[in-house]
């Protein structure tokens, strides 16, 4: 198997995606079957998809992009996408494919049976493949954990100026904020987000500049997902920033995912399904492990790197109620000012 590594940048215009497929596959022999993938996903894939391939002889072509455009490239291709499988790194996306009829439903009673219901589509139109944990971090130095408790602490006075976020423009913030107006209604998600810019939040364009400045001392805590961490550490294991499970004696802790679906347009139909299955169980620990991600195989033990952190509760909300939310979500940060 061979994996084509395509410029994201193609991904970003339109016209230069509806003409790029035509690069062909790398490597396939005439005997091998072919699943295209559309991935926004652009890491960590080799090893799992290097044993599906071994196993099955399957060759696996993909055309990487950022997420939304890979959505846009698949609708504006329509009936005559090369595309079997599109994946992403957040569910909005995936709901939101599922909603404009780019997707399928998968029928796999495999599926329906090893995994949570909360991070399967309904008609399972798409599923979660792998976990990504969006909690407060904070320095041990700084902070002791019993002042710790949940997202809508951080908007207490007392982390006034001591308190990192992540951008409005990034999905992860804007499904965090989707998940606090499902549980709390739109006045109370929108008081909330309000206590954050009223505790001057650093608002920062990536996780990893949020733990950075926590530990070079420029804030005492943020949100970022926990792989972000998980990365750092296994660079230097002295890294000084540690996790909390956010809101662990109420809903559990907000929790995303890297997910796919089966396009509606498939010629692969069946390929396509065997694929998601084998990453959700015979694949499922070198899918996770290359990013240091929760499994969502609950027979999967999670990667060496996490285990010390150890086990949480996590919101069983469903993945796709981001999507559901995600323009209100957007509307409160523009109203409360959260940049």
């Amino acid at each position: 198997m061979s994996l084509k590594r395509i410029n994201p940048l193609i991904a970003l215009s339109l016209l230069l995606s509806l003409i790029v497929s035509s690069c062909g596959i790398i490597g396939a022999s005439s005997d091998e079957k072919e699943i295209q993938v559309y991935s926004g996903r652009q890491y960590d894939l080799e090893q799992a998809f290097t044993d599906y391939s071994t196993e099955t002889s399957n060759n696996v072509e993909f055309l990487f992009g950022k997420d939304a455009a890979m959505r846009e490239r698949l609708r504006a291709e329509g009936e005559s996408t090369l595309a079997d499988i599109f994946m992403t790194v957040d569910a909005s996306n995936l709901q939101l494919a599922a909603i404009q009829g780019l997707l399928q439903p998968m029928d796999s009673d495999k599926i329906g049976d090893l995994l949570p219901e909360n991070l399967i589509h309904p008609d399972q139109l798409w599923v979660g493949l792998s976990k990504r944990v969006r909690t407060i971090m904070y320095h041990p130095d700084r902070v002791d954990p019993s002042e710790l408790s949940t997202y809508e602490d951080l908007a207490d006075p007392k982390w006034k100026g001591r308190l990192c976020m992540r951008n409005a423009a990034n999905v992860y913030t804007q499904s965090l904020v989707a998940s606090l107006i499902y549980h709390h209604g739109y006045d109370n998600a929108l008081a909330v987000v309000e206590g954050w810019v009223a505790n001057e939040a650093q608002i920062l364009p990536k996780d990893t500049r949020i733990l950075e400045t926590i530990a070079a001392g420029g804030c005492d805590v943020g949100v970022t997902n926990h792989y972000y961490l998980a990365r750092l550490l296994a660079d230097d294991p002295d890294f000084p920033v540690l996790p909390f499970w956010a809101n662990q004696d109420g809903r559990g802790v907000h929790v995303n995912i890297s997910g796919a679906g089966v396009t509606a347009a498939s010629d692969n139909r069946d390929l396509a399904v065997d694929l998601i299955e084998w990453l959700a169980d015979e694949g499922q620990e070198a899918f996770v492990y290359g990013n240091h991600e929760y499994p969502v195989n609950p027979n999967v033990q999670p990667p060496p790197i996490v285990r010390p952190w150890g086990t949480f509760k996590e919101d069983s909300l469903n993945a796709s109620e981001f999507a559901i939310l995600n323009a209100d979500a957007i509307q409160i940060m523009n109203k409360a000012g959260y940049e």
